[in-house]
């Protein structure tokens, strides 16, 4: 079974994932086509409106938290082959859906039919209750009817929905988008996704999840989809992975843990990752030597993954990013992509 290897792009990680200054415009247009030379399938960058609380405290000036969806139209001008994928794109910030639709489909068309989108509640509810601070939702149930207002908006002539959070009537969203199924993906670890996921969508993006762990929920997930009347192997599993090679082990661990990367993933205890206190990050991500890395690829290849999706490189320096990316393209990809 061949496997599917895609990049983090850094859309809205400065002084979460990366230091600031960090991504400015030219590194991630570099970023960006540094994986498609590499021959990476796709790149995948997050969403964020408003600067995180810890992020605050640490940095004495604002990180830069690029929109996706733009950012992506100027990548889209800058590379040929690479197809462009939100990992996460974060439905409940965004409360006009015919609006996004609109967007994703122009950006559909204006990148040659490249586009993959997934969605999610977003990592930190502050960053929700900062846009909307009155509003009293189940950030959840606002994606999963967000993913259905999308796919009839992308389907139907003329569409109409009434839902408890996004409603419209009579919209003739055209044109609709290139690619006759525009891939929607669920990203999370809640057992909710499992269900959204086997019933509507193209995919899912959990969050670090070791192998024994992901084998059980795929197995669940086929069966729900089988189920619901659908391929099982239709849908791709597609989690995202921290990875840092080095030259041995024990140095990889050690420069994983000086970046600031590490200190995001300690953050996300508190919400997306709060079920891996205990375990060491290193042990679930891809952190390590080649070898290393390998072995566990291939454990989460035989667990059921079928697309290692934006991967996120631990690196402190835009050079050492693309260092990273090109380590993996060539001594770990050939490995495990067959």
């Amino acid at each position: 079974m061949s496997v599917i290897v895609s990049a983090g792009l850094p859309t809205g990680m400065e002084g979460l994932t990366y230091p600031i200054p960090f991504s400015d415009p030219e590194a991630v247009i570099r970023i960006a086509q540094h994986a498609e030379r590499l021959g990476y399938h796709s790149v995948w960058g997050n969403d964020h409106m408003t600067t995180q609380h810890y992020v605050r405290a640490e940095f004495p000036v604002p990180p830069r938290f690029w929109e996706p969806l733009v950012t992506y139209a100027f990548v889209a001008a800058n590379t040929k082959t690479l197809r462009l994928g939100t990992g996460i794109l974060v439905l409940p910030m965004r409360r006009d859906i015919v609006v996004t639709a609109k967007q994703i489909a122009t950006l559909d068309h204006f990148s040659g039919g490249r586009v993959e989108i997934g969605v999610g509640v977003g990592a930190y509810r502050e960053e929700f209750e900062a846009l909307w601070p009155d509003a009293k939702v189940h950030r959840g149930d606002m994606v999963e009817e967000g993913v259905k207002a999308l796919q009839l908006l992308f389907s139907e002539r003329a569409a109409s929905f009434d839902g408890a959070y996004y409603r419209f009537r009579d919209v003739e969203l055209y044109p609709k988008p290139q690619q006759k199924r525009l891939p929607i993906y669920f990203g999370g670890n809640s057992a909710n996704h499992l269900r959204r996921v086997a019933e509507s969508a193209d995919g899912w993006i959990p969050a670090g999840m070791e192998a024994d762990r992901l084998r059980g929920h795929v197995a669940e997930l086929h069966a729900m989809a089988a189920k619901a009347g659908r391929d099982p192997k239709a849908i791709a599993v597609a989690p995202q992975y921290v990875a840092h090679l080095g030259r041995t082990q024990d140095a990889a661990v050690a420069r994983f843990k000086e970046s600031q990367m590490y200190k995001h993933l300690m953050s996300l205890r508190k919400s997306t990752l709060k079920d891996q206190i205990g375990r060491p990050m290193e042990d679930i991500n891809l952190i390590g030597s080649v070898d290393a890395v390998v072995s566990k690829a291939q454990a989460l290849k035989e667990a059921g993954v079928t697309h290692f999706l934006g991967l996120y490189f631990a690196a402190n320096s835009v050079q050492e990013l693309l260092d990273q990316m090109q380590i993996f393209a060539e001594e770990v990809t050939p490995k495990i992509a067959g």
